[in-house]
């Protein structure tokens, strides 16, 4: 029996993107097939590397295609990512597809580690990511990407403009006022002169083509916040928060300052830190310290996505401060930090299908 292209595409029309909710086909999301006399091999288009559902999709198509043209069909399913953006021709940062703020309402809930770790496993999964630490006056991410000592380099581009190469770091480009001040030293500025080094890191940093860039934000609700909103679309917003209620309520602060609709940034979910503390010596048990599920309540009460759990591990604390990430560990912890980038950028991917591209607020 011999097949067309044709055939294989109508097979194919019958599996569904599970978050998109429209068959392959239709979303065309199915490139080079090819057939030898009983064996297909074709390659289906993610919306992102760090797809959650590539097994599920795989499984769908080989069932859809040997249903249609037999259980003898031989059918090979390969894997490549087009992550998806709303920022075409956007005038600033214009091969960036997506920008993610990643903030929390009060400090001390794990909101840097939270970041550090997303940035990598999306870079780990595939993607090309760069990470801004926006957290001008307590800069982290030097610290924990082992760059504390690191300078960027400035140089000239074909305009004459002075322009910021970021360090990179794990696959990572960053970027930080870390970089640029002794760390011993404080970082004592007033609102505006903040928010001007923010500007200056999205505008004159050579970030080249990204897929994500993602912004550790300082924590509450300040200038540093209004001025990224006012500078660029963001495409969506991670809100990190403990289960405790103290957390919670500064985390409710957060989130609804990104639902208002002069600024109407989508919030892509909640990241619940510090579920349960678990110690190495007793590996299957959960110690709820700072409460149980306040995270999931939260998201649950803003009908927004629970983006993941993370215990209080040790290790998590310890590969921070050593200026290597859990996530480079490949520990079983690290597991955690993988689901979270795939909820994240299947977040991404369903806001940028769904919904309007977010335009810069305009706030008098």
């Amino acid at each position: 029996m011999s097949f067309t292209r044709e055939d294989v595409l109508k097979a194919l029309s019958q599996v569904q993107e599970p978050d998109l909710k429209k068959d392959l086909v239709t979303l065309n999301m199915i490139q080079d097939i090819e057939i030898q006399n009983t064996k297909i091999s074709f390659t289906v288009v993610l919306t992102t590397p760090a797809c959650p559902l590539k097994e599920l999709i795989k499984n769908d198509c080989i069932k859809a295609v040997k249903n249609a043209l037999g259980e003898t069909t031989e059918v090979e399913v390969n894997f490549t990512a087009n992550v998806t953006s709303q920022r075409s021709n956007a005038p600033v940062l214009p091969n960036v597809k997506n920008i993610i703020a990643v903030t929390s309402g009060k400090g001390g809930v794990g909101k840097s580690t939270v970041t550090a770790n997303l940035a990598l496993a999306l870079a780990k999964s595939g993607a090309k990511v760069g990470l801004i630490d926006a957290d001008i006056s307590g800069p982290s991410i030097p610290t924990m990407f082992d760059v504390e000592d690191e300078r960027p380099n400035v140089f000239q581009d074909d305009q004459g403009r002075n322009r910021i190469e970021p360090v990179m770091q794990y696959g990572v480009k960053l970027i930080s006022i870390g970089f640029l001040a002794p760390k011993e030293s404080a970082v004592v500025w007033r609102g505006p002169m903040a928010s001007s080094a923010l500007r200056q890191f999205i505008n004159d940093v050579d970030w080249e083509e990204l897929d994500y860039l993602i912004l550790d934000m300082p924590p509450g609700t300040s200038d540093i916040h209004l001025t990224l909103v006012q500078t660029v679309p963001v495409t969506g917003a991670v809100i990190v928060t403990t289960p405790q209620k103290v957390a919670l309520t500064d985390a409710q602060k957060g989130l609804s300052m990104f639902m208002q609709p002069q600024i109407n940034v989508p919030v892509l979910g909640v990241v619940e830190n510090m579920s349960w503390f678990t110690p190495k010596e007793l590996p299957d048990n959960k110690y709820y310290i700072f409460g149980k599920d306040g995270g999931k309540e939260l998201a649950e009460a803003n009908n927004v996505p629970l983006l993941g759990q993370i215990p209080l591990i040790q290790s998590i604390r310890e590969s921070g401060d050593s200026g290597r990430p859990e996530i480079l560990n490949d520990s079983e912890i690290s597991e955690e930090f993988r689901n979270l980038a795939q909820n994240v950028a299947q977040q991404v991917a369903i806001r940028n299908a769904s919904l309007d591209k977010t335009n810069i607020v305009e706030i008098k």
